[in-house]
C-alpha cells in the first residue's frame, strides 16, 4: 500500500518551519496541491515575515509540486476566511486541514501574565477552531475531508510552565471527540496527533543534542501523513516521536453505585479504591455513554428493568 494525495488539496497552518514545514513537504511529495499558511512570526507569536512560507512554496515547486503561500493569522477568523476563499477560487477545494501552527510563552502559572494565557490559547485552540469552521462546510459538501488537530503531551499529562500551552492542547482533544460525532455521516475524519521533535519550539527544553538528533521532524511527520490518509483512523491521539508511535486513550472506570442515602461526600471518599479500580474500564466515545452505564448500574441495584 503506498499513500498518495493526487488531486487533493491541503492546509498547513505554521508550515513556514519545522514540524509545519515537514508535513507540507510530505504531502506535496505525495502528490498534494499545499497552502503553505504561515503568519511567519517568533516562537512567541510577535512579528510576522513571509519569508519562511515563500522558501517552502519554493522547495515544493523545485522538486514539480504545487504550492502557495498564505500569512492569515490563524487566531482571526476573517483572515482565515479569506484564505480558504483564496484556496477555493485557485484549486476548487480543500480536502485536509493540519492544525500546526502554535506559539509558546512559557512560564509558571503564578508568574503568568493572563494576557500570556489568553494569547496561547487564542493561537492554538480558537486558531484550530477558525480554520476547521472555514473548511467544515466545503468537507461537508464534498463528502471527503480529513482534519488533525496538533495535541501534546504537555496537555494530556502536564508540563511544569505551560498551563496555557497544556490547556489548549487538552481542549483541541476535546474538539476533535466532537467533530468526529459530527462530521462521520458526511466522510469527515478528525484526529489529533501528539508530537515531539527537535524544532524551535522545543530547543530550549533539551539541550542534548544527542537526544534532538534522534527527535527528527521526519519521524512526527510520518504518523501525520498516515492520519490524514483516505484510510486513515477517526477519532484517534496518535503520539510521535523520535521513531515511537503509540496511542492515547481517556479511559474510565467502570465505578460504582450508591444509594440516595449513601450519596455523600464522605462515602465518595470512603470507596476511593472502587471508583479508582481500573478493572473493567473502557473507553467511552461519546458522553451518552457515561450516562447509560450510570444509568443501567443505578436501575440494577433498584431492581428497575430498563426498555
Amino acid at each position: 500500500m503506498t499513500i498518495r494525495f493526487d488531486g487533493q488539496v491541503a492546509i498547513v497552518t505554521g508550515a513556514g518551519n519545522g514540524l509545519g514545514r515537514c508535513h507540507a513537504l510530505a504531502l506535496a511529495a505525495r502528490g498534494a496541491k499545499v497552502v503553505i499558511n504561515d503568519l511567519g512570526g517568533a516562537r512567541d507569536g510577535s512579528g510576522a515575515s513571509s519569508d519562511a512560507a515563500l522558501a517552502v512554496v519554493a522547495e515544493i515547486e523545485a522538486a514539480g509540486g504545487e504550492a502557495m503561500a498564505n500569512g492569515a493569522n490563524v487566531a482571526k477568523f476573517d483572515e482565515v476566511q479569506a484564505m480558504v476563499e483564496q484556496v477555493m477560487a485557485k484549486w476548487g477545494r480543500i480536502d485536509i486541514l493540519v492544525n500546526n501552527a502554535g506559539i509558546l510563552r512559557d512560564k509558571s502559572f503564578g508568574k503568568m501574565p493572563i494576557e500570556d494565557f489568553d494569547l496561547v490559547v487564542d493561537v492554538h485552540l480558537m486558531g484550530a477552531a477558525n480554520c476547521t469552521k472555514a473548511v467544515w462546510d466545503i468537507m461537508k459538501a464534498q463528502n471527503y475531508g480529513r482534519i488533525v488537530m496538533t495535541s501534546s503531551s504537555s496537555g494530556i499529562y502536564g508540563n511544569f510552565g505551560q498551563t496555557n500551552y497544556g490547556a489548549a492542547k487538552m481542549a483541541v482533544v476535546g474538539f476533535m471527540n466532537t467533530l468526529c460525532i459530527e462530521g462521520e455521516k458526511y466522510g469527515i475524519k478528525t484526529n489529533c496527533l501528539a508530537p515531539t521533535a527537535a524544532t524551535r519550539m522545543t530547543e530550549d527544553i533539551i539541550p542534548d543534542q544527542r537526544v534532538l538528533d534522534l527527535m527528527t521532524p521526519e519521524s512526527v511527520t510520518a504518523g501525520l501523513v498516515a492520519l490524514v490518509a483516505e484510510d486513515g483512523p477517526n477519532r484517534s491521539i496518535l503520539c510521535a516521536g523520535a521513531g515511537g508511535y503509540a496511542r492515547t486513550v481517556v479511559y474510565e472506570t467502570d465505578g460504582i453505585y450508591l444509594t440516595p442515602e449513601e450519596q455523600t461526600p464522605e462515602n465518595v471518599l470512603a470507596n476511593w479504591d472502587k471508583i479508582d479500580d481500573a478493572t473493567n474500564q473502557q473507553e467511552l466515545k461519546a458522553g451518552w455513554m457515561q450516562t447509560n452505564k450510570f444509568v443501567a448500574k443505578a436501575a440494577k441495584s433498584l431492581g428497575i428493568e430498563l426498555g
